[in-house]
């Protein structure tokens, strides 16, 4: 996933006028809030979430995938 760093609020701005945050992330799909001068937080669009949680899953098949095909043989013999 993708962040844009160009949308890093401080956690202060965040808590005082959230509207504002909200509206950035309906823009921008996602806002970094720093906590202490460090990102801390992702305020994230949710259909971006889904997006990025339907990606990992993706990628966890194509591994898993990956790991019976190369062992194949061996999963074949444990499973006589």
């Amino acid at each position: 996933m993708l962040v844009n760093t160009e949308n890093m609020i401080p956690i202060s701005e965040a808590n005082q006028n959230f509207s504002k945050i909200a509206k950035i992330v309906d823009k921008d799909k996602s806002v970094v809030i720093m906590k202490n001068n460090k990102p801390k937080y992702i305020l994230l669009d949710f259909e971006e979430f889904i997006k990025a949680a339907i990606s990992d899953e993706e990628q966890l098949s194509a591994i898993a995938d990956r790991i019976l095909e190369s062992n194949l043989e061996a999963f074949r013999e444990l499973a006589k």
